[in-house]
């Protein structure tokens, strides 16, 4: 057996055929090194990464509509538009596009969010026109459900300084929870009402137990909260919280945006 072979079915038996603890390990430790080199290029040039989450939105509906259409049988199924591939080839486009955004702001003194999302948004265009058909009803019920959820958040911005929307930071704390909540939406209605299962491992374990996804909600809610109170209460340098912020927050809204394409296709989103 050639040493190409080799490397194809340890790869496809240990990370291309779903989550397990192995791989989550390895992914974990992955993003951790990503972060730190991100934070590394925030720092030369000082930025702020929390600038960048409404910029990058454009990114994670490409990335999530690859995923999407893929489970739908539109692209193919290989390494490049799974995870955790498209990760990287999405993240590697984002990161081109703010280097290139950062010296056309140096050049023609436009703003460098307004490239980085007029860029996404061409080519997250370009991916979704590729999307024909929507389940109107299962977007309905989504939504719903999420917009009970981001509204309790809300109201309780009033009493919660964490989530208040009269500052910059509460606001973007409701951006990353409210991310979350979209996950979780998309993961209870899946599999509690259409027959999907959780394929990640922590939230599986916990579904097996309780025997409904429901518990989506007070696990992102109190590791999410829990996070960003460390963070905001610990953390003073703001380039390392913000990329800390930056980094939950897609890890949230990108699962939730490929869940929620992908069941409004009507199509599984745990291959």
């Amino acid at each position: 057996m050639s040493l190409e072979s080799i490397m194809t079915d340890f790869l496809g038996n240990y990370f291309f055929s779903g989550y397990t603890v192995f791989n989550t390990i390895i992914y974990g430790i992955i993003l951790v090194i990503a972060i730190f080199g991100i934070i590394k290029l925030f720092e030369h040039y000082n930025i702020n990464p929390t600038d960048l989450i409404f910029p990058l939105i454009p990114f994670v509906f490409l990335g999530s509509g690859v995923r999407a259409l893929v489970d739908n049988g539109i692209y193919p199924y290989n390494w490049a538009l799974i995870t955790p591939g498209i990760y990287f080839i999405v993240g590697g486009t984002a990161i081109a596009t703010l280097l290139f955004s950062i010296y056309l702001q140096r050049w023609k003194n436009i703003d460098f969010k307004y490239t980085i999302f007029f860029v996404g948004i061409i080519i997250a265009a370009i991916n979704l026109i590729n999307i024909h058909q929507l389940n109107l009803i299962v977007i309905v019920q989504i939504l719903i459900v999420c917009g009970v959820f981001m509204g309790m958040f809300i109201i309780s911005g009033k009493f919660w300084p964490l989530f208040t929307i009269n500052s910059f930071n509460g606001k973007i704390n409701l951006s990353i929870i409210s991310a979350h909540l979209l996950d979780a939406s998309t993961t209870f209605i899946a599999v509690d009402y259409y027959g999907y299962f959780e394929q990640h491992v922590l939230p599986s374990s916990i579904y097996n137990i309780t025997g409904t996804a429901i518990t989506m909600f007070p696990l992102k809610i109190i590791v999410i909260s829990l996070g960003l109170y460390l963070i905001d209460r610990h953390i003073d340098d703001e380039i390392i919280a913000g990329a800390l912020k930056l980094a939950i927050f897609i890890l949230g809204f990108a699962p939730g945006v490929r869940n929620f394409l992908s069941l409004a296709m009507g199509t599984a989103f745990n291959r």
